[in-house]
């Protein structure tokens, strides 16, 4: 009679044990990042959480947070690809890293202009109250001078940056509707956007 119960009992161990490595072979493959054998569905609830691109307006103190801000927007941005290529993120969450690079170059841009501005202003009360200061005043000046065109440039990096964006957008939404992940809302929202940008660029 035990005979008869042992080999029931040895097969179900047998399966058992069998079951439990299967899993555990299964769980060490899949913490391998590079392992995908599909590629993720695409979320149409990830697309749409778009930061704002209207430019802050900057202060002269800000210079030194934007400097921080441009630093870590950089180095989010520099592995983005790879992670990219290997799964990790989504196409959309690159291009939105690569993005926010371009938007705080602006707005760096932007703050160090505002600040060689109340410096040249500062100068000129100086001389009014006649002070000699002239050289340092014409140094401001041709500083001042480079970074505006610094800023003109930035900020035409940026416009050309963000119409993309949401060109890129408006594609994507566009493809999610067509395969039917996405609302004609979405796409409404989407070509608003655009026509929006391409508004304030003329």
């Amino acid at each position: 009679m035990t005979r008869k119960l042992a080999l029931p009992v040895t097969l179900i161990v047998t399966a058992i044990a069998a079951l439990a490595t299967g899993d555990q072979l299964s769980q060490n493959q899949s913490a391998d990042p590079e392992s995908f054998d599909i590629e993720p569905p695409l979320l149409k609830q990830n697309l749409s959480a778009e930061p704002s691109s209207a430019p802050p307006a900057p202060e002269g103190g800000d210079v030194a947070r934007l400097e921080i801000q441009l630093e870590r927007a950089k180095r989010n941005a520099a592995g983005a690809e790879r992670l990219c290529k290997i799964g990790v993120l989504a196409k959309v969450e690159v291009e939105q890293r690569l993005l926010k690079v371009v938007r705080c170059e602006s707005d760096l841009a932007n703050a160090q202009l505002a600040r060689a501005k109340e410096e040249v202003a500062a100068l000129k009360s100086r001389v009014a109250v006649g002070e000699s200061i002239k050289d340092e005043l014409e140094a401001a000046k041709a500083a001042l001078a480079q970074l505006m065109e610094a800023a003109q440039n930035a900020a035409a990096k940026r416009e050309r940056a963000e119409l993309d964006a949401a060109e890129a957008n408006l594609r994507r939404q566009q493809k999610l509707l067509h395969l039917g992940s996405a609302q004609k809302s979405d796409v409404t929202r989407a070509e608003q956007k655009l026509a929006e940008l391409k508004a304030q660029k003329n």
